[in-house]
């Protein structure tokens, strides 16, 4: 059994835990409400985009459609891009993306495609590199910096390109779709070929200057950049939310032990004194 000293120290250690993981929910916290505003702002956008889009891509068909609107015809070389933090302490947060992603994986491996990998985010390099590290293409890390175009730019250059040059036939992202502070869903949304949503309602007609075929070509890579900083945005705020719960619920265990500790240390206390007493009354009886 400890000691009286041995369960002092170990009091003090999880108290200088609890103030760390009560210091780093505030800090999450307080960045939760700037990361949804961020989020919710970006998402308009994305899905004004992709209704755009779909309604291009309903008056063009055939030969003249762009290359990311139709595709290769075939869908053989996959190439998935997984999106996660940086960071950890989380709780579920980035192993439940990579759980969607491994399901995606293995999935597409099995129906005998060929599969590469581009990471974003330490966490789903570090999650992923052990069991398909051959199958990696590039790995980038998000840093420090709040994400914009241009942290999102260099990436969606090297799928474009890649995708230009045949390496891959279909572009596929995965990430966590932020719903709410306790709810957070791995989502799985195809890049390439872009995704024509079906029109909802009443369906509405635009004339447009100059031609589809020549729009789409101009905003099918930006929307690429689009979707990926959308993801990214997404991540954040789910990231802090996940990383907020997680904290807390440490620092109500760590209290919940330090309550613990201390009733086992009162009692070894009290047994060592009432030892020392009887001994003490044993003595002086004997004398």
């Amino acid at each position: 059994m400890a000691t009286v000293k041995e369960m002092r120290t170990r009091i003090g250690s999880v108290k200088s835990t609890q103030k760390i993981t009560k210091a780093l929910q505030m800090v999450a916290a307080a960045k939760l409400r700037r990361a949804q505003q961020t989020a919710d702002a970006a998402r308009p956008y994305a899905q004004r985009m992709s209704a755009i889009i779909s309604n291009l891509a309903a008056g063009v068909s055939g030969p003249s459609a762009p290359l990311l609107l139709a595709g290769t015809g075939s869908d053989r070389r996959q190439l998935v891009i997984v999106a996660t933090s940086d960071r950890g302490l989380a709780g579920a947060f980035n192993s439940s993306i990579v759980r969607a992603a491994r399901l995606k994986i293995a999935a597409l491996i099995e129906a005998g495609k060929d599969v590469k990998i581009i990471t974003i985010g330490r966490k789903a390099r570090d999650q992923l590199r052990r069991q398909y590290g051959e199958r990696f293409v590039e790995s980038y890390e998000l840093g420090l910096k709040a994400p914009n175009l241009a942290l999102v730019q260099p990436i969606a250059r090297r799928v474009l390109d890649s995708y230009m040059h045949g390496e891959f036939d279909v572009v596929t992202l995965i990430y966590s779709r932020f719903k709410s502070v306790v709810t957070q869903i791995p989502t799985v949304k195809q890049l390439i070929p872009a995704e024509v949503e079906p029109a909802q309602g009443a369906s509405v007609f635009y004339d447009y200057e100059p031609d589809e075929e020549t729009i789409l070509t101009e905003l099918l890579p930006q929307n690429i950049s689009v979707q990926l900083l959308s993801a990214i945005l997404e991540n954040q705020a789910g990231f802090f939310a996940s990383q907020m719960a997680a904290m807390d619920n440490a620092t109500r265990n760590a209290g919940e032990m330090i309550k613990a500790l201390t009733i086992q240390m009162n009692r070894t206390r009290q047994a060592k004194i009432t030892t020392e007493l009887i001994e003490i009354i044993a003595g002086a009886a004997a004398v």
